[in-house]
């Protein structure tokens, strides 16, 4: 790693109405080396980052590029890539219609001596550039017939190859698998070893400590500090993170919490949905919570959602609190005491253009019906309650979700059924691509709510926090549940059982 600083901000503030995102915030960034940009959902990173790229405007503070430290300021992303400043983002932004060179070179394709666009050149510029970074794809293939690892490497190959000297990740490994992972690490550290800088914002600890140099870390739009990989283990980290104490493996499950009641909320029994899930039996228990584990595609969400009515069961029966009861939408089973929390909270959970108390009060006033309003009275008080209880950043309540953090975004949905006050809950991935400190407190909450006698069926991708929250697992795969786990629940007999050694 070079000690040849490249980028730096200094004293960098950014406020949004009724927030100060930012307050003379640092960032030094040098050649050859990945830069970790941690901090808790709201700290504070994309908005440094939209500074840095030019979409935020920023009221106050300085940016310096290159050996010289001349001072720039990007008014647009455009004017940051002509200044060597590139970012790819968890969701790539190429065009997937359009051929690898074609992407590769959409913008600045070579042209021939009429202006046309050289084809043949474009190619094999294409192939050269994929080679130089051993990216085996067809470049003549449409983008779409590649992976989201592939498609995201490919997107750091145009950046790479526009000149770029800082290159920006932006969350890139929350949709791969661990194989995809690394094939990006060893992507960014032949990066690194060209001596461009990377800043890799990411939310993954074991990710920080696999691939990085530094780490910066912000809390509140503050800068807590900057740190050599070296200097800041595991537990301080989380700690800087969150402004206090905190062990991240500590169980937040007592010895009594182990026991659940003999009384069944939910009787399953051979419910299917035709190429989703094959038929399983599956029982609730009052006050309960239940994980459904798995490799992604095993049928987890499948499981989940046919018991809801999300999907509608083709065979067999479901009993609510014993009684035989069909399902044939979700409004039936919100009217059973049921809540869904899906597993893509933009697409499926939060409305973006409503506010906060009519993101919470959905399920409430969908229950009541279209014509008997729910009071705004009424409204306010269950809103301000759950902003409360949930500790919901917000700058009001009628600030839109979608300015609201992810983390704060899946507390409004959890907070949606909540003001239900539900029976069961499904709690799919309420924990994925938010911070640290609000994925404890989502843990928490799942066991405080078994407390209350309620029960939970908890998926998560991370068997880490299910053995930390579940009572029992039931382990599924390719569609079919294959296995049940009530003792012995550590991360060795659950991937024994994902892996074909079946147990019940």
């Amino acid at each position: 790693m070079s000690n040849e600083v490249i980028l730096s901000m200094r004293g960098i503030c950014m406020t949004f109405p009724g927030v100060k995102a930012l307050s003379d915030v640092d960032f030094t960034l040098r050649s050859g080396e990945i830069h970790a940009l941690m901090g808790e959902n709201g700290a504070g990173k994309s908005t440094l980052i939209k500074c840095l790229t030019g979409v935020n405007d920023f009221e106050k503070g300085e940016i310096f590029m290159g050996p010289e430290m001349c001072p720039i300021r990007n008014h647009s992303t455009l004017e940051a890539q002509k200044n060597g400043i590139s970012t790819v983002y968890q969701e790539v932004n190429l065009c997937p219609n359009l051929s690898v060179a074609e992407n590769l070179f959409i913008g600045r394709e070579p042209l021939t001596k009429l202006g046309t666009i050289n084809h043949k050149a474009m190619t094999n510029r294409a192939r050269e550039l994929m080679k130089k970074l051993d990216i085996q794809v067809d470049v003549t293939q449409a983008l779409e017939n590649y992976s989201i690892a592939l498609q995201q490497m490919i997107a750091i190959a145009r950046a790479v190859d526009m000149d770029s000297k800082v290159l920006i990740l932006d969350e890139p490994t929350s949709s791969l698998d661990d194989n995809e992972v690394e094939k990006l690490f060893k992507m960014m550290r032949s990066l690194r070893d060209e001596g461009i800088g990377i800043i890799f914002v990411t939310h993954f600890l074991e990710q920080v400590y696999a691939v990085c140099d530094r780490i910066t870390v912000l809390r509140n739009g503050q800068l807590v500090g900057e740190y050599e990989i070296s200097d800041l283990p595991r537990l301080k980290l989380v700690a800087a993170m969150m402004g206090k104490d905190f062990d991240d493996l500590q169980s937040i499950k007592s010895k009594e919490d182990e026991a659940v009641s003999e009384e069944v909320l939910i009787d399953a029994k051979g419910l299917s949905h035709v190429r989703k899930i094959k038929p399983f039996d599956l029982d609730i228990h009052k006050g309960e919570v239940i994980g459904l584990t798995g490799l992604l595609g095993s049928g987890r969400s499948e499981l989940a959602r046919c018991i809801y009515g999300a999907d509608k069961a083709q065979t067999g029966t479901l009993k609510v609190k014993g009684k035989e009861t069909k399902i044939n939408a979700p409004i039936d089973a919100m009217r059973l005491g049921m809540g869904l929390l899906p597993d893509d909270r933009k697409a499926e959970g939060i409305v973006e253009d409503l506010s906060v108390r009519e993101n919470i009060m959905l399920a409430m006033q969908s229950l009541a019906g279209v014509v008997k309003r729910i009071p705004m009275e009424k409204q306010m008080e269950i809103t301000k309650k759950f902003i409360d209880l949930l500790d919901i950043k917000t700058p009001s309540t009628e600030t839109l979700v979608k300015q609201l953090s992810g983390g704060n975004q899946q507390k409004v949905i959890i907070a949606r059924w909540l003001a239900t006050n539900p029976d069961f809950l499904i709690l799919d991935e309420p924990t994925r691509g938010i911070d640290v400190g609000t994925k404890t407190e989502i843990q928490k909450l799942v066991v405080d709510l078994a407390r209350q006698g309620k029960s939970v069926i908890f998926i998560s991708s991370e068997i880490e926090e299910m053995l930390r929250t579940c009572n029992r697992l039931a382990v599924l795969r390719d569609g079919e549940k294959v296995g049940e786990l009530t003792e012995d629940l550590t991360q060795e007999s659950v991937m024994k059982v994902i892996a074909g050694g079946e147990r019940s």
